[in-house]
């Protein structure tokens, strides 16, 4: 029997990529009735059903709804237990409706706190993720500071072993939703001339509660849906209509030489059929096919700016 290798091997790194979660305090429902924890429970549970396991969970933004400090303990109560069982690091990145000072807090133990931008490294296994604060105090529109871009392109300034994944709540990308202009990152060029050229291989964010893709100064763009409400797309031409469903969350799949971003939609389907590991495993034998491994992990750790040593080991 000829043997053929499959055209790509396992991926060298897997993500799960979570966005605008929107937890309230008190057991609260967004506009009395999307139940947010409710949604996220489940993703959860249908993620968990499949075996998959991430090297680290990505949530990209508006993690509370009004920046709660209730909501951002129960936003660790929910993922902390999941992604212990899944052997996975989380990584949080600030939304518009996060509350910088409640976020340091609640969700690093930062005793300090404030304001400052909270923008940090991570190195998962050679792949490195950077995350950067697109938030704006007081406002839902999304700015980078000079200083911010700065950090940035010296981080960057150094190629990481299996390159970038740039991570931000406003997605660098088109408006759909002529509204969403309104609350869209500002002043991009700026972005782009820092992103053009670098080792980043894909740029991952939120904030529009529907899934999308482009490219940005020649690198692809992921939008991650809401996991709490959706905007439907199919509204009357320059409206804009938020609805209870439609949910989804992404899976990152990192290979040598590309990215694969799958939407994975929330909530149960009816199945036309089931082949199980095993029986898939046997018909590829079968066919002679086989997929080559991945390469091996290498090292996670975490830095934040202005700190040149570790702050914290990722499992």
């Amino acid at each position: 029997m000829n043997i053929r290798r499959a055209e790509y091997p396992r991926p060298s790194h897997f993500l799960l990529h979570i966005s605008d979660t929107h937890l309230l305090g008190g057991g609260r429902r967004l506009y009395d009735r999307v139940a947010s924890e409710d949604h996220l429970r489940e993703l959860f549970e249908q993620f968990e059903a499949s075996g998959g396991r991430p090297e680290a969970i990505v949530f990209t933004g508006d993690l509370a709804d009004r920046g709660e400090p209730e909501a951002y303990d129960l936003l660790r109560r929910i993922v902390e237990p999941a992604a212990e069982r899944l052997g996975a690091d989380v990584i949080w990145v600030m939304g518009n409706h996060d509350d910088r000072d409640a976020f340091r807090r609640g969700l690093f133990g930062d005793l300090v706190g404030g304001q400052r931008p909270v923008d940090r490294v991570y190195d998962v296994n050679g792949l490195r993720i950077i995350t950067i604060d697109t938030s704006v105090p007081g406002h839902h529109h999304g700015e980078l500071t000079g200083d911010q871009l700065d950090w940035l392109a010296e981080e960057l300034s150094i190629p990481a072993p299996d390159g970038t994944i740039l991570a931000m709540h406003h997605p660098p990308v088109p408006s759909v939703l002529d509204l969403a202009v309104s609350v869209e990152l500002r002043d991009q060029s700026a972005l782009a001339e820092v992103v053009a050229g670098s080792d980043i291989r894909s740029i991952i964010g939120g904030h529009l509660h529907y899934s999308s893709t482009a490219t940005f100064a020649g690198v692809p763009v992921s939008v991650a849906s809401a996991s709490c409400y959706t905007q439907d797309l199919m509204v009357p031409v320059g409206g804009t209509r938020g609805r209870d469903g439609a949910r989804a969350f992404n899976l990152v799949h990192v290979y040598p030489e590309t990215v694969l971003h799958s939407v994975v939609p929330l909530g149960a389907h009816a199945a036309l059929d089931w082949i199980d590991a095993d029986e898939s495993a046997r018909r590829l034998a079968a066919d002679g096919i086989v997929i080559p491994d991945a390469a091996a992990p290498m090292f996670v750790r975490a830095v934040e700016p202005p700190f040149t040593e570790p702050i914290r080991v990722l499992a």
